[in-house]
């Protein structure tokens, strides 16, 4: 194709699982597998390997919360195990689970902006 695409930030595509280039297609075909290339301008996306990231990311800045919720239920209360289930429970899936598509899109998007690749040896 030669039609020129302007840069679009990874934070505003990415987030919302649009194509990085044209920023109209679904990145998404399902909650988390990555279509196979854009269905607006083309794109492939065998370039992408978020790997680990989302799940990273998630575990850093929501699980802990989570943690520190249990304990504390624990140390204030010394709530009951059921207690730990209906409360720390519902707590870790609701702050878990969703941001991880955003994440994986904004890390996808940030590859394709800043054109990264595997290392290679001069």
């Amino acid at each position: 194709m030669d039609t020129e695409y302007p840069p679009l930030p990874p934070m505003q595509t990415g987030v919302r699982g649009r194509c990085p280039r044209c920023g109209q297609g679904h990145m998404f075909k399902g909650f988390l597998t990555l279509q196979p290339q854009c269905e607006a301008c083309g794109l492939d996306y065998s370039f992408a390997d978020p790997a680990d990231g989302p799940a990273f990311f998630v575990i850093c800045f929501a699980c802990i919360p989570s943690v520190l919720l249990g304990v504390w239920l624990e140390v204030a209360f010394s709530a009951p195990i059921w207690v730990q289930l209906l409360v720390t429970g519902p707590f870790m899936l609701a702050t878990c689970i969703p941001p991880l598509r955003p994440l994986k899109g904004w890390l996808v998007a940030s590859q394709y902006f800043y054109k990264a690749e595997e290392g290679k040896l001069a």
